[in-house]
C-alpha cells in the first residue's frame, strides 16, 4: 500500500492512521466527518496518538470534536490508543458487550497485548452495544453498528449509508481465528454473509486497505470465505 499520507477515501471518510501513517503496530484507523462532529473507527495500538491527532489536522478535522470512538473489537492494535485520546479529547467510547470485559480490563490474552509487549490501562466504555444492530448518531452522520462475531465475540462492523454510496467499516473481517480470542468460524461465516447482503460500495478494512467499487468489496469478502473453507 502507498498510504503514506492521510487522505479522503470517500466523501466524509478519511484514512488517518495505520502502519505507514502513524506506527507499524497500528491497524488502519478511519475518521468520519459528521459535520459539526467527527468520529474515529478504532485508534491504533497507542504508540502514536500525537501523530494521529496531527493527521486529523491535516485532513481538516482537527478542530472538530471527536464525539465517538468506535472500538470494532478488543485487540490492542485497535484499542491501545484510547488512553492517549482520552487525555486529549472527551469522546463517547463505544463497543459491543461481547468484548466489553476485555476492553475495560485490558486482559493480555484476549486483547493480544502480550504479543505486542504493551500493558493496556483500564478504561471505561460509555456506550455498550447489545443487540444485532444499533444506530449511533455522529453529528449529521447516522452510523449503523452491526454485530459481526467470529474474529472475536464482540466484533462489530459499521455501515454508513450515504447518498453517494454505502461505506462499510469491516475491521479484521479477514481474521485470524484463535481459541484465545474466542474466535468462532461458523459465526464468522454467518457474519460475512450478512455483510455481503449489505451490498456496500466501499469496504474500509482493518489491515488490507480500502476496496471499491461494490464488486471489489464482494470479491474480497468471498475470497475470505473461500480461504476458510466456506
Amino acid at each position: 500500500m502507498s498510504e503514506r499520507k492521510p487522505r479522503e477515501v470517500f466523501p466524509g471518510v478519511y484514512l488517518v492512521g495505520g502502519p505507514e501513517l502513524t506506527h507499524p503496530s497500528d491497524c488502519l484507523i478511519y475518521a468520519v466527518d459528521g459535520g459539526k462532529e467527527s468520529a474515529l473507527v478504532d485508534c491504533g495500538a497507542g504508540n502514536s496518538v500525537g501523530k494521529l491527532m496531527a493527521n486529523l489536522e491535516m485532513v481538516g478535522l482537527g478542530e472538530k470534536p471527536i464525539s465517538a470512538v468506535f472500538l470494532t473489537h478488543c485487540h490492542v492494535d485497535h484499542i491501545g490508543g484510547l488512553g492517549g485520546i482520552l487525555k486529549k479529547r472527551q469522546p463517547r467510547v463505544i463497543c459491543h458487550k461481547g468484548d466489553l470485559d476485555a476492553i475495560e480490563t485490558g486482559e493480555p490474552e484476549k486483547t493480544a497485548s502480550s504479543w505486542y509487549g504493551i500493558r493496556l490501562p483500564k478504561v471505561k466504555v460509555d456506550m455498550v452495544l447489545e443487540g444485532e444492530e444499533e444506530k449511533v448518531q455522529v453529528g449529521s452522520a447516522q452510523l449503523l453498528c452491526i454485530h459481526t462475531p467470529g474474529h472475536t465475540p464482540g466484533s462489530i462492523s459499521i455501515l454508513w449509508d450515504r447518498p453517494q454510496g454505502k461505506v462499510l467499516f469491516g475491521q479484521d473481517i479477514h481474521g485470524p481465528f484463535m481459541e484465545e480470542f474466542g474466535s468462532d468460524l461458523a459465526q464468522w461465516a454467518s457474519s460475512m454473509r450478512r455483510l455481503l447482503s449489505l451490498k456496500a460500495d466501499v469496504l474500509c478494512e482493518g489491515h488490507f486497505g480500502i476496496f471499491q467499487p461494490a464488486r471489489e468489496v464482494e470479491r474480497f469478502i468471498l475470497e475470505q470465505l473461500r480461504g476458510n473453507g466456506f
